[in-house]
């Protein structure tokens, strides 16, 4: 999945936002904890500093209303009432779960004050001074036991506010080290998701920088890169991958068409500094004055209409393909110069086996190598000198074998005809002008393969030029140049 490095920048932002909001987040919850019980452990001193401060107010308010009863008395007796008994009700409130002993024991000494306090001003409202009298008694001695008692539980909670003050110290120091160690660990994932995003850029930037200066020096077959980012990095180097073997392509098809052109203009020039080698030309116009004394005209008249055909075939447009039948039909006329050149000396052959001869092929062609034959081969036999052609289909190719039972050639002068050195210049025809070298290399750019032209060959024995064309190319694409 191709993500943008948008949503990455976006994802990893996102990350550490989320990270060190958590981290605040965990600071923020154990110190308002830690406050809280700190302020609940204060908050209940408080309280029990009231209660007995507030448990004085209402003996005394009690003490005022027995012994000197007026309505201000009454009016303080009141008020301190309702300020005990909220408090009273507050510190049930909060010791709602079951306590200590003590202060279920302070809880009920709370009730008993209340009770002997609102029971002496009951009596004294009646008017009975000995009964309120030993009321009033009780409520002092109520109010003795609430101040021992307060004593007694706010001493309690300083020891339990010691214990919790000591915990707290640890805590806060496990707490410290708690911080630092989630900073540490913040810091390096942030680190390496920094490193990490950082890498996933500069890492395929890199290695892009590095192809295209390799292909800015021409080299265009170099190692493709492997990016997987799953951003646009990862799309761009796809993208470059499929720019560079294009270019591969193309320029090896530029390397082609210009060899292709060179070569065509080495023809055309060859063409016009020598399209009929001046020896041929005599020999053939000599044989044909010979023929002209010697015989009838129609013989005659059907060799220069061969070296007709032959020089209008030789002078076309070199450019200009042909099929493979045109190629056979000028061979034949060659074969009839020949033939009428040398007599009995020679015996020429040509066995088509298959009707496809429309393949579109190279012009000149099949007749620099029967000429090559000729010239090297059989022009210095005196007798039984023979030329054979045989086309027919082999494994969805067009197979051309031109075959001598000249003097053949050595293992050298059949690599040098090849093209694995330079081209003598003696392996050029007659009256093309061309060479071995020329018909092969053309063929191979013509139908963009290789091992089209094989040359086998015994000294003394002849040789045999093997041209494979390929078929399927032609039928399935057109032509195939």
């Amino acid at each position: 999945m191709i993500r943008s490095i948008r949503s990455k920048m976006v994802f990893f932002s996102f990350a550490f936002i989320v990270l060190f909001n958590a981290v605040a987040i965990g600071i923020y919850w154990s110190s308002e904890r830690i406050t809280n019980e700190y302020s609940s452990s204060f908050d209940r001193f408080v309280l029990l500093n009231s209660i007995s401060r507030q448990a004085e107010e209402w003996t005394a308010a009690t003490q005022q209303v027995a012994t000197n009863p007026s309505q201000e008395t009454w009016a303080a007796y009141y008020q301190a009432s309702g300020e005990m008994k909220a408090l009273t009700k507050k510190i049930a409130e909060e010791e709602n779960q079951p306590g200590s002993v003590e202060m279920q024991s302070y809880m009920q000494l709370l009730e008993s004050l209340e009770q002997n306090s609102e029971t002496t001003a009951g009596f004294v409202l009646q008017g009975d001074i000995e009964k309120y009298g030993d009321k009033l008694a009780e409520t002092e001695q109520s109010n003795t036991y609430i101040q021992e008692s307060t004593l007694t539980l706010i001493d309690q909670s300083l020891t339990d506010y010691q214990q919790l003050y000591a915990q707290l110290q640890e805590r806060n120091t496990a707490f410290g080290y708690f911080i630092i160690c989630l900073f540490a660990t913040s810091l390096l994932i942030a680190a390496f998701i920094a490193f990490k995003f950082s890498s996933s850029i500069t890492k395929p930037v890199h290695e892009l920088s590095q192809a295209a200066g390799e292909v800015s020096r021409g080299h265009f077959q170099g190692e493709p890169l492997r990016i997987r980012s799953g951003d646009e990095l990862e799309l761009l180097g796809h993208t470059f991958n499929r720019m560079r073997t294009d270019l591969h392509t193309y320029v090896g098809e530029m390397e082609k068409k210009a060899e292709m052109d060179q070569l065509m203009k080495q023809l055309e020039l060859k063409h016009l500094q020598n399209q009929i080698n001046p020896h041929f030309l005599f020999n053939t116009l000599n044989t044909i004055s010979k023929m002209a004394y010697l015989e009838d005209a129609e013989e005659t008249s059907e060799l220069i209409g061969s070296v007709s055909s032959l020089l209008r075939y030789s002078l076309g447009n070199i450019e200009k393909e042909v099929t493979l039948r045109e190629e056979i039909e000028v061979i034949q006329s060659y074969f009839h110069i020949q033939e009428t050149r040398f007599r009995n000396r020679l015996s020429t052959h040509i066995d088509i086996e298959t009707s496809e001869l429309d393949l579109p092929i190279p012009r000149l062609t099949l007749q620099p190598v029967i000429e090559n034959a000729f010239i090297h081969g059989v022009e210095g036999m005196e007798e039984n000198a023979e030329v054979r052609v045989q086309v027919r289909m082999e494994d969805n190719q067009i197979v051309v074998r031109i075959t001598d039972n000249g003097k053949g050639m050595n293992e050298r002068q059949r690599q040098q005809l090849l093209g694995a050195g330079k081209e003598p210049e003696a392996h050029i025809g007659h009256s093309t002008g061309l060479g071995m070298q020329n018909v092969r290399r053309r063929l191979e750019l013509f139908f963009h393969a290789e091992a089209l032209v094989d040359v086998a060959s015994v000294p003394s024995r002849g040789t045999t030029v093997t041209l494979r064309m390929p078929f399927r190319e032609w039928q399935t694409g057109g032509q195939a140049g």
